[in-house]
């Protein structure tokens, strides 16, 4: 079998002859191809890496998944990850890469999961050796018969040595298809500490990288990330929560270490909400939808689970009491000022606080139907169900009430009503699934137009663009789904505006990347979405506060000759397999003189290059 890599997909796997010692050959880097990769589109690790050695497990991480080195390296986007076998993590791995040939010709089978674990500095380095040996073309003794450029690899390390090594990458230099050489990567890791003794020095750092590589000019770029939401959340509100919106933000020459991004700097918004948190403004109403969500998912096994009513009256009294005083004012009585909800039906949003109310405010033009959703969102049992639709279809019948309904809507309740203008409806069994999915069709309705009020309203999206949303030429569940994607795009305005003060000019262009990102993909509320901003319109939540990241790049060179070191700070490990309880707390004592600090980790990522003769 030749020792070439067909598809850039394949993976490493052990080849060695019998006998061998497998730490001393690097014919064990040599690749075959084997079909089993991993998916694409992963937005993690693979959770089943394969052995490579028994002391080693390699993950090929690859298109869209998110790499686990990219606050230190910006480079191919395929790689290889490699991390210590976690079935026998107390033995000793030169050992153990001695075990029976037969090891190596059986099925390597996918294991579970428990989180990765790094390999010892030593081991590491011994594995970027035979990486490098394996792609130098002077390397002919190896015989191997035609040289393969294999992706970058990249080593998780323990930190075991003086300089807490937790990363060794290798890449390859190229000219076209020729490997001229390697780059060496090397990150380092200490803290979490608050005393900013332990920090670099940034003519320190420019000196040290001009005496590594011999270069006489280096330039400098910033980077620093701020979290939002606390800066812009009341006080004393902050609840356990997925939801994150913090900014992103680069600028060119860095003058000193932690500096405030100057406001000419290139930002962008990254924004992650999760939908339900009672401290929302839009909060009933995602406690509507998910009244909603239930009678879908009841519609679809069979087994409803009614959740807490929203109000306190219970629906068959809500819908008798509207019935009443629909056949009063149909008798000619005079009802003004016996409830509100008769002149104008005031659905959940009526809770939204005062500061919202002028970006999204209740409809006044709720139909028969959307009102008698308001009233049955209270139903709490199959039975109060079938009660609540008896008493609607009888006065329909007897002609005690002529509701009117908007034009357009398809709901078997709509139908029906449409039927009793002309003195007949058609009967309709009120038994299995059927009241459930009367319910459904009706709140769908609702809130749709609850959504586009809101977004037309305000000017962020026209009819024809939210015409996918929607459509009812799908299914119901479908029509759920996607009213669940409006949900969370209502959250995700209400959130920018109430928070971030946010305009129509910078709420326009969010909206049209949310509704793009939705139009293509499933409702995912772990998803960033990405606006890029002028830095002076969040300054005032971040230019006192402390930075979450902030790292300083000194490069020098050009193309491949374009060296880096990197210098960071960040109140979260760097890296997922060295962990720490302290993250993200402030110091309990003075440093400096000054209370509160941040505590932070502080890593440095440096890089350097070795040319084939």
């Amino acid at each position: 079998m030749s020792d070439v890599l067909p598809h850039p997909a394949g993976r490493l796997l052990p080849h060695r002859p019998a006998g061998s010692d497998p730490s001393l050959d690097p014919s064990l880097l040599r690749v075959r191809y084997d079909p089993r990769i991993y998916e694409e589109g992963r937005e993690s690790i693979p959770e089943h890496p394969y052995l490579f050695e028994t002391d080693v497990e390699i993950c090929l991480i690859g298109g869209s998944c998110k790499s686990p080195i990219e606050r230190f390296w910006n480079g191919s986007d395929m790689i290889y990850i490699l991390q210590k076998a976690r079935h026998n993590e107390e033995s000793d791995p030169m050992e153990e890469s001695k075990t029976d040939d037969a090891f190596y010709a059986s099925e390597l089978l996918p294991r579970e999961s428990s989180g990765p674990v790094a390999l010892s500095v030593r081991r590491a380095k011994q594995l970027i050796s035979l990486y490098t040996m394996v792609q130098n073309p002077n390397m002919t003794h190896l015989k191997i018969n035609e040289l393969v450029m294999l992706p970058p690899l990249w080593i998780r390390c323990d930190g075991s040595d003086p300089e807490h090594t937790c990363w060794l990458g290798a890449e390859p230099l190229k000219a076209g298809n020729k490997i001229t050489g390697i780059n060496f990567y090397m990150v380092t890791r200490d803290g979490p500490t608050a005393d900013k003794t332990y920090f670099a020095n940034l003519e320190e750092l420019k000196m040290a990288h001009k005496m590594k590589h011999h270069s006489s000019i280096v330039m400098t770029k910033g980077f620093a990330q701020y979290e939002l939401i606390r800066a812009a959340a009341i006080e004393d509100t902050i609840v356990e929560s997925e939801s994150n919106i913090y900014v992103d933000i680069t600028w060119n020459t860095v003058d000193k270490i932690l500096e405030t991004p100057p406001l000419i700097s290139a930002a962008t918004l990254n924004i992650t909400l999760e939908s339900g948190d009672p401290r929302s403004p839009v909060y009933q109403l995602y406690r509507e939808l998910q009244f909603l969500l239930a009678l879908a998912e009841g519609l679809k096994t069979g087994v409803t689970e009614w959740p807490e009513p929203l109000e306190s009256e219970s629906a068959v009294e809500l819908v008798q009491e509207f019935l009443t005083d629909l056949k009063k004012k149909l008798d000619g009585y005079c009802i003004s000022g016996n409830k509100n909800e008769t002149e104008k039906i005031k659905c959940d949003t009526a809770a939204v606080d005062s500061s919202i109310k002028s970006i999204f405010s209740e409809r006044g033009d709720l139909d028969f139907a959307e009102q008698l959703w308001c009233k049955m969102r209270s139903v709490s049992s199959y039975q109060e169900l079938i009660k609540c639709f008896t008493l609607i279809l009888k006065s329909l019948e007897h002609g005690e009430i002529q509701p009117w309904i908007h034009q357009g809507s398809s709901s078997l309740l709509s139908k029906l009503i449409q039927q009793s203008y002309h003195g007949k409806i058609e009967v309709v069994s009120l038994s299995g699934i059927t009241p459930i999915q009367m319910l459904l069709e009706i709140g769908l309705d609702k809130m749709k137009k609850d959504y586009v009020s809101f977004f037309i309203g305000q000017e962020l999206a026209t009819l024809t663009y939210l015409d996918y949303f929607i459509s009812t030429s799908v299914d119901l569940q479908e029509q759920v789904h996607r009213v669940q994607k409006l949900h969370h795009m209502l959250e995700i305005m209400v959130s920018c505006t109430v928070l971030l003060q946010f305009k129509h000019e910078n709420l326009f262009p969010l909206t049209q990347i949310c509704m793009k990102y939705y139009k293509e993909n499933p409702l995912n509320v772990k998803h960033v979405f990405q606006l890029p901003i002028r830095p002076v319109l969040v300054k005032k939540f971040y230019q006192n506060d402390h930075p979450e990241i902030w790292k300083v790049e000194i490069s020098s060179g050009h193309g491949q000759k374009e060296v880096k070191t990197t210098w960071q700070v960040s109140t979260n490990p760097p890296v997922e397999h060295m962990t720490s309880n302290s993250t993200g707390l402030f110091s309990d004592s003075t440093v400096n003189g000054s209370s509160e600090e941040r505590m932070y980790f502080i890593t440095m990522a440096k890089c350097s290059q070795v040319h084939f003769a």
